[in-house]
């Protein structure tokens, strides 16, 4: 099928030529500003944050394609070999196993991690960091669903074929979104905390956990799940390094002083 692969990497040339941009305007926007310049950024009110919007912004648009196109490349090793790592799993609903076939576990997730953001504001570290996790599941919800209409994978619900590539954008087996949400809101946590609190390195259990039952549930094949968790962590670490995190600028400054403030 020569015409969807052509396709495929003219889309991958304009994700990489938007990428360049993208990255060109983050750093002519920011100054390429260092750690003095995150502190101050952290220390100061609502309109200093406001004020950083722009460059956040790029930083946001650069790191969301990036994350793409490493699963862009993933995806093509996966057309190309990788997919033969993959092969129909016993199916296993019950038990704990239910999670797989439920789409409730990652936006229960993601919901309390926007309720303890809230609530501890963008001034603390934990708070910048909840924020952090949030941006990066928010740039692997659009990497991951850009990447499904790139590849459109049948799943193994579908098919017991793993090299079935390009058949329409209603299959969007790969990558794994689920596994890429729930990676991208734990990273910039064990990325923050590893060092001080090494048993914050057991919240990459959540992840692996999903990965095992989303193949048990037939949603995907291994090579997807395995590419939903680069994107995930390739997010939650383009996330971690932003300055401030950019969906906090987006919001009133009271949620930058957070709920936990206004109650003391």
């Amino acid at each position: 099928m020569p015409e969807p692969k052509i396709w495929c990497c003219l889309t991958l040339v304009l994700a990489l030529s938007c990428g360049s941009a993208a990255r060109a305007a983050s750093c002519a926007g920011c100054g390429l500003p260092g750690p003095a310049a995150t502190q101050q950024a952290a220390a100061g009110d609502g309109g200093t944050q406001a004020g950083s919007q722009p460059s956040e912004l790029g930083s946001f648009a650069s790191g969301t394609l990036d994350a793409y196109l490493l699963g862009a490349g993933l995806g093509l090793l996966d057309v190309a070999a990788l997919h033969r790592l993959d092969h129909p799993v016993h199916p296993q609903y019950s038990g704990i196993w239910s999670v797989g076939k439920s789409p409730q576990f990652p936006e229960e997730l993601i919901g309390l991690t926007l309720a303890a953001a809230v609530w501890e504001g963008g001034r603390s570290t934990l708070g910048r960091t909840l924020w952090q996790s949030l941006d990066a599941a928010a740039m692997a919800g659009i990497s991951t669903q850009g990447l499904k209409w790139t590849f459109q994978r049948m799943r193994p619900s579908t098919t017991s074929n793993p090299d079935r590539w390009f058949q329409g954008v209603h299959n969007q087996s790969f990558p794994s979104g689920d596994v890429s949400s729930i990676t991208a809101l734990v990273t910039p946590l064990i990325l923050q905390y590893h060092r001080s609190e090494p048993a914050v390195d057991a919240l990459a259990a959540l992840p692996v956990f999903d990965m095992a039952a989303r193949m048990k549930a037939h949603g995907h094949w291994f090579t997807d799940t395995v590419a939903g968790a680069a994107v995930g962590v390739a997010s939650g670490y383009f996330a971690h390094r932003m300055h401030s995190p950019f969906l906090l600028g987006l919001l009133p400054g009271g949620f930058y002083v957070g709920l936990r403030e206004r109650f003391r």
